[in-house]
């Protein structure tokens, strides 16, 4: 070459891709005083520069493109684009770069005009492709030829997946909408994927490369772009379309563009390989042979545009482009946009009023030849340049004030993708003026000015390219996982896991819960690389959590083991209801060690809560003295969890003696009317895990939740699982259920009541019930009595219903079930030492309760109500008093009012064939309830006052004195009753 260049000469450096062409020609450049080189991209251009200031230095390279010019005062060497190439200059050297470009329907005028007119005074280069050997021998007399081999085999790969789509691949589309959506697809499931295309600026293309080259991604979508000498680290190309839109229409690439492309997989000694992936169809064999052999169709026309112009007058202009070429191997060029901007101008009579010289007519050319970046349309890009045009002729350069207000409105960073890549087009533009020497006024402000915003809406894009189509969290940890990194994750109070900074989930406890917004194999990725950087937390929080306090793990009403906020584990059935088994959340990759230490840490936990709140029950079922009847009833009680309806044990209770009665309630339990339970196991804490217990035991797939602690009453649970509503610790009654205790309190009060004649509601039961008259007439049918519903006259209370009623807000005090206890003054034992009636009384189911018991209301009635902010008695208008109610004499400055009473008689129907005793109907083998010697002999009954209301200062069964336990009968001796009538008497 030293020979040829001394000579002056011009050679051809031709080969496929992947040959050193490019680097050739630099160094050759290097070697001469001076020195342009022409280069099909701007992108290019840019590479090629940097390459060069990095050996020599800034002060002595210049840049010039479309839209870019760096000319530094001691330039030595041009680097260009190829329209951009400055002429007559006589460099030592002059290099064109892909040459075969010649052909290309667009651009190829500027190319085969640069071929054939443009020399360096010592050495002139044509880089290319094999295909243009026999044009260039033909058209460039004297030319020397230089044949390069590829340093690195290409071979086909046939179609692939993008998912199975191997690392350091590229995936060629030929649209903007095709590009994004391949990328999407690679972020979704590769971790993210760099973006380039002709139309990026070189800041934002060098960024989305720097992302590919340096490891951040493994996957470039890319246009053709890459295909002109782009030199990149990549080992594969798959096309996703084999089609592209030319500019006039849709057409297959061929063979020799395939190979263009194909060529940069490979680079440097590195074999590559080629092939098809998405909608594209495989290649036919005998294209993918030619581009592995590199063996394609020559060139044989070229396109040609006339380089020498008449600038007389806008039609000698046009003219003179519409030429034609002599030489049969070049063909004129097609119609460009500047020769369809110069033909639309030359039609306003503007235009031809002010291109009367020939100076005009040439600054018409240059504006003409301002490239349509935006792609909006030809007549509104026509306007524009007809707008510059007159601003140029006019004052001979464009008004600050009016480019300025161009440029205000492209300088926003805001919006998507789409938006930053029109508002770079548009700066484009400008970037092209103000790059025009003489057009603005002040070259070097707006050649910054529009660089900066270029710069800045380049960098927005790459942010949104960038933030749309990279996950840096699955990339980083691809690349560290490759690598054989040992990852570093941090978990911070809150649970969030960052590896190596990036959030990749939460530790919920022992179980690592990946990002929601990762899917398929970036969720992959992140689990793999999680787990294992996890490993040494889950020790440490093993650790922490077995010397955890049992105040900070607690049971939830499903079964779940809490530690914290975080799920730890679930109670599973044992072998004993008392002794339920864990199963411990622990994922696999924490280790069997992690799983067996929490597995331990929740099994003492949950034994230690059934001790501490079960400790009645375990200690009946510890007690060895017991035997017997006592014993087996012991087993039926901790069984059921110390809680029994009467009636299914009813036979049990008879058959044991006092002196098993009284072992069993050594143990706190109760012998109630209705219910035998232990009052400290009614309690909610208690109450709550007696549940979860249960429902273990039963099988159940959803576990009912304990009603709200202090309630008296609820309503009933509707479908609930049967023997609910006594693990509750409460009775159905009706509609609403009535907590257990509170219900034996309520027939300690119903004992001294005469159920044959019938008996009134006292505000006592109402207060204890928390109920309004008619809550508690359906509560007391709901325990088989018959309510009779009257309504009387209403009168105004005595000063005695004013004392009765503070006298009831005792029962307001039932909290709970440490109310159990808080009997009534007459009650001191259980229902076993009640008169013999008591174990005869009805038998219900019990249940929740609705509202905590208020203290009592004041109210006129002689009935007290003291609850739910409802009157016992509602008050009936007189309008709507039931025709026929009895009336009752008022005072001359009151008016009549009524008032609902409730009469209530024991409904139980006395069995078939049996006959009845003494009047009384006997319910479920007992005695009727029987009420005690009222004040004027009769049974059960009250001194009427003067209204026919019961006297409210009526002796009250709580009214008595507490019984003394040496008066205690038990209600089983055969001389029970017997003894309760002589007492009585007395």
């Amino acid at each position: 070459m030293t020979s040829l260049a001394s000579r002056a000469g011009i050679t051809a450096v031709l080969g496929p891709t992947n040959t050193g062409k490019t680097h050739y020609a630099i160094e050759r450049m290097l070697g001469y005083r001076t020195g342009v080189i022409g280069l099909p991209l701007r992108l290019l251009a840019r590479e090629v520069y940097d390459r060069i200031v990095a050996i020599r230095g800034p002060s002595v390279v210049a840049l010039v493109t479309g839209e870019e010019r760096i000319v530094p005062p001691r330039t030595q060497y041009w680097v260009c684009t190829v329209e951009a190439m400055p002429e007559g200059m006589g460099p030592d050297f002059l290099a064109i770069d892909e040459i075969q470009l010649c052909a290309d329907p667009e651009r190829g005028h500027v190319f085969t005009d640069r071929l054939l007119r443009a020399r360096g005074t010592h050495e002139t280069l044509f880089l290319g492709s094999d295909t243009m050997r026999q044009t260039i021998a033909a058209l460039v007399p004297g030319v020397q030829f230089m044949r390069r081999e590829r340093m690195s085999h290409l071979s086909y790969a046939g179609s692939k997946k993008i998912s199975r789509m191997p690392a350091r691949s590229a995936i060629v589309g030929f649209s903007v909408e095709n590009v994004y959506a391949v990328a999407e697809l690679i972020r979704r499931q590769k971790g993210g994927a760099a973006v380039v295309m002709g139309a990026l600026s070189p800041r934002t293309r060098n960024a989305q490369v720097a992302l590919y080259q340096n490891g951040d991604v493994d996957y470039l979508v890319a246009t053709d772009a890459i295909g002109m000498g782009l030199n990149l680290d990549i080992n594969h190309v798959a096309f996703s379309s084999l089609s592209k839109f030319d500019g006039r229409r849709m057409r297959n690439l061929a063979p020799n563009e395939l190979a263009q492309i194909a060529g940069r997989a490979g680079r440097g000694m590195s074999d590559g390989s080629f092939g098809v992936t998405g909608e594209a169809p495989p290649l036919d064999d005998e294209v993918a042979q030619a581009i592995m052999d590199h063996r394609f169709t020559p060139i044989r026309k070229l396109q040609w545009r006339n380089a020498a112009l008449n600038f007389g007058s806008v039609a000698g202009l046009i003219g003179s482009l519409e030429q034609g070429p002599q030489d049969e191997l070049l063909i004129r060029a097609r119609e460009a946009d500047d020769l369809m901007a110069l033909k639309s101008l030359s039609e306003s009579a503007e235009v031809q009023a002010r291109t009367g010289t020939a100076t005009a007519v040439k600054l018409l050319w240059d504006v003409c030849r301002v490239p349509d970046f935006r792609g909006i349309s030809h007549a509104e890009h026509a306007g524009l340049l007809e707008r510059i045009f007159g601003f140029l002729h006019e004052g001979g350069a464009i008004p600050d004030d009016w480019i300025a207000r161009q440029i205000r409105r492209i300088d926003r960073d805001d919006g998507d993708i789409d938006a930053l890549s029109k508002r770079l087009a548009y700066i484009r533009t400008w970037t092209y003026v103000a790059q025009r020497s003489g057009w603005t006024q002040d070259e070097s402000h707006w050649r910054g000015e529009t660089r900066a915003v270029e710069d800045r809406l380049s960098d927005a894009l790459h942010a949104r390219l960038t933030q749309r189509f990279v996950d840096r969290r699955t990339s980083v940890l691809l690349r560290r996982l490759k690598q054989k990194e040992a990852l570093l994750a941090e978990v911070n109070d809150k649970g969030e896991v960052t590896v190596e900074g990036e959030f990749v989930g939460r530790l919920e406890g022992f179980r690592f819960r990946r990002d929601k917004d990762a899917q398929g194999q970036e969720a992959k990725t992140i689990h793999q690389a999680s787990v294992q950087a996890l490993v040494p937390h889950f020790h440490l929080r093993a650790d922490r959590f077995y010397n955890a306090p049992d105040t900070e793990i607690d049971f939830t009403e499903q079964g779940g083991l809490m530690w914290g906020s975080d799920a730890v584990g679930r109670l599973a059935p044992g072998s004993d209801p008392l002794k339920p088994q864990v199963v411990a959340f622990v994922d696999d990759e924490a280790g069997p060690e992690v799983a067996q230490k929490v597995e331990r840490r929740l099994q003492h936990f949950i034994d230690r809560k059934i001790a501490a709140l079960f400790e009645p029950l375990l200690n009946l079922q510890r007690d060895e003295t017991l035997s017997g009847m006592a014993r087996g009833f012991a087993f039926r009680m901790i069984e059921s969890f110390g809680i029994l309806p009467r009636a299914e044990v009813a036979d049990e209770v008879k058959s044991l003696d006092q002196e098993a009665r009284g072992a069993l309630r050594k143990h706190g339990l109760r012998f109630g009317q209705f219910t035998i339970f232990m009052p400290l196991i009614l309690k909610p804490a208690p109450t709550r895990l007696r549940l979860v217990l249960w429902s273990l035991s039963k099988g159940l797939q959803e576990f009912p939740e304990a009603p709200p602690p202090g309630l008296v009453t609820v309503p009933v649970a509707a479908g609930s699982v049967d023997g609910y509503h006594a693990m509750a610790g409460y009775r159905a009654a009706g509609e609403r259920a009535i907590r257990i205790d509170m219900l034996e309190r309520l027939a300690d009060m119903l004992r001294v009541e005469d159920s044959r004649k019938g008996f009134e509601a006292k505000a006592d039961m109402l207060s204890i019930t928390g109920m309004t008259l008619d809550q508690f007439a359906d509560l007391m049918q709901g325990l088989g009595y018959r309510a009779e519903k009257d309504e009387r006259a209403k009168v105004k209370p005595a000063p005695e219903a004013e004392t009765a009623k503070e006298s009831n807000t005792e029962a307001g005090e039932a909290d709970g079930a440490a109310a159990a206890d808080a009997q009534p003054a007459a009650v001191t034992g259980d229902a076993d030492m009640a008169p013999p009636e008591a174990e005869a009384a009805p038998v219900a189911d019990a249940q929740p309760a609705p509202e905590a018991t208020p203290e009592p209301e004041a109210s006129p009635e002689p009935v007290v109500v003291a609850a739910a902010e409802t009157p016992v008695a509602e008050v009936v208008p007189e309008a709507e008093a039931a025709p026929g109610a009895p009336a009752q004499e008022a005072s001359a400055d009151e008016a009549a009012e009524m008032e609902v009473f409730y009469t209530f008689t024991w409904a139980r129907q006395r069995p078939a064939g049996r006959p009845q005793q003494g009047g009384r109907k006997r319910p479920e083998g007992g005695q009727a309830p029987r009420g005690r010697q009222g004040g004027k002999g009769k049974p059960g009954g009250k001194p009427r006052g003067e209204g026919g209301k019961r006297d409210s200062g009526a002796k009250s069964f709580e009214s008595r004195p507490p019984r003394k336990d040496k008066d205690r009968i038990d209600p089983d001796n055969p001389f029970a009753a017997a003894l309760m009538g002589l007492r009585d008497k007395t």
